[in-house]
């Protein structure tokens, strides 16, 4: 080649390779400086972090590369998101009952006696009225408002007052202490008695009222005004209301095939109940 040909111009590719090369192995200066923090556990080279394998053994260093994102001049990783966390609304109303696990003894007590009562009746042959029944036209005899919620004559009246409180006598029992729901289901029963002959006598009527069907709806209202300050408000611990909405209408339509139960008894005991059952939960809410 003579002296006077002019050097042939420097290939571009090259110079950017050689650049690269002393520029830190061969990446980008766009990188940040933080980037060579690998360690091959292979051959013992300082690589990129943003790489699967090593580029001088090819050992395989991790399964995929991370994200990168730009921030200003230089690539870095993206970093990880938070997960927001959801925040738990306030359940409102609550009043919170603490749920017992000893037996419902008012409960209990309340349908052994009437089932004594009823098998001594059936047994001796004796009227109704001789074993507490409430006679109407009223007389001075007021203790019999007592004791008619406990006279049976019917196996099935029996069978199905039982059954209603078995199912919300003992829920009530649970949440109030035995002795605040025997006062209850006994005042259910007395107060829809007392109604029920007030009625009765004022239309001159003669007949004879007895049995715990006012107990037994009071029981059961009791126990919906309480499950639902309970349940107000929180998700997935609902009751079922069409189950409880056929035991109230069972309850309610036992004078139809019980000839001594009574509807205004039925009526109020369950009135009684259900206001029970409010100021019980609004107490607790206040306490």
């Amino acid at each position: 080649m003579s002296s006077g040909t002019p050097p042939a111009p420097p290939n571009p590719g090259l110079i950017a390779a050689l650049q690269r090369h002393l520029s830190g192995g061969g990446y980008p200066r766009s990188m940040s400086e933080t980037e060579l923090s690998v360690i091959c556990k292979n051959c013992g080279s300082e690589v990129s972090p943003y790489v699967t394998e090593c580029p001088y053994c090819g050992a395989r260093l991790r399964k995929r590369a991370p994200k990168l994102e730009r921030r200003g001049e230089t690539l870095e990783a993206q970093q990880p998101r938070r997960k927001r966390r959801r925040r738990r609304m306030p359940r409102p109303g609550r009043p919170g009952f603490a749920v017992s696990t000893d037996r419902p003894y008012a409960t209990i007590a309340i349908i052994a006696v009437s089932a004594i009562l009823l098998l001594i009746q059936k047994a001796s042959g004796d009227a109704l009225e001789t074993f507490g029944g409430l006679v109407v036209p009223l007389e001075d005899q007021w203790w019999r408002m007592f004791t008619a919620p406990f006279a049976y004559i019917d196996v099935g009246y029996l069978f199905v007052v039982a059954v209603g409180l078995a199912l919300f006598g003992t829920g009530l029992e649970r949440r109030l202490g035995t002795p605040p729901t025997a006062v209850l289901l006994v005042a259910c029963g007395a107060l829809g008695m007392l109604a029920a002959g007030v009625v009765a006598n004022a239309q001159d009527d003669f007949t004879v009222i007895s049995g715990g069907n006012g107990m037994a709806l009071g029981a059961v209202a009791a126990w919906i005004a309480i499950r639902r300050a309970e349940v107000r408000g929180a998700i997935g611990e609902d009751y079922d209301a069409i189950g409880v909405a056929v035991a109230a209408v069972v309850l309610i339509a036992l004078p139809l095939f019980a000839p001594t139960a009574d509807l205004v008894a039925g009526l109020v005991g369950g009135a009684v109940g259900g206001l029970a059952g409010v100021a019980a939960s609004a107490l607790h809410h206040d306490e």
